[in-house]
């Protein structure tokens, strides 16, 4: 009897990976009958490892296909210079309608300066800048709802 070895699609590999990259995860699995996919992003370039799901990690070797990842740095959520959103609310870039925003990509800023405002419940919160630096990316529009941890700006 010979055993049949699961074909890999490598196309849905690659939208996986996209998946990963469009919604920030670090990891998604997915298993279709006996097969299982299982794609992790981590700082340096992984491997996509794929086997069947009945089989223990240490069986049989695994069939590989490597997926380039960006680096950490460029990922909000791993930057160090991402200044995440402390509550849910609505995000704010000026002081009130019409007016100057707080910030604009290439402003150099100091630590402890409103960056944008968070509207939760009524009431307007300012977000100060956890150090000094230069705004290198907004990464929320005007109006904008958020999410707590939801990275909105950062400082490098």
């Amino acid at each position: 009897m010979t055993i049949k070895k699961p074909t890999i699609d490598q196309s849905l590999i690659r939208e996986l990976a996209d998946l990963l990259t469009e919604t920030a995860l670090s990891e998604i699995e997915v298993e279709q009958g006996d097969l299982r996919i299982r794609i992790a992003r981590y700082a340096q370039p992984t491997t996509v490892m794929a086997a069947p799901a009945a089989a223990s990690p240490l069986a049989a070797p695994a069939v590989a296909a490597a997926i380039p990842v960006a680096p950490a740095a460029l990922d909000p959520a791993t930057n160090p210079g991402t200044v995440k959103s402390p509550m849910v609310g609505t995000a704010y870039l000026a002081p009130e309608p019409g007016a100057k925003p707080f910030i604009e990509v290439g402003d150099k800023i100091a630590a402890g300066q409103t960056l944008l405002i968070v509207e939760a419940m009524k009431t307007m919160n300012q977000i100060p800048a956890p150090r000094a630096g230069t705004v290198t990316k907004i990464l929320i529009e005007d109006g904008q709802p958020v999410e707590y941890g939801e990275p909105l700006v950062i400082v490098e």
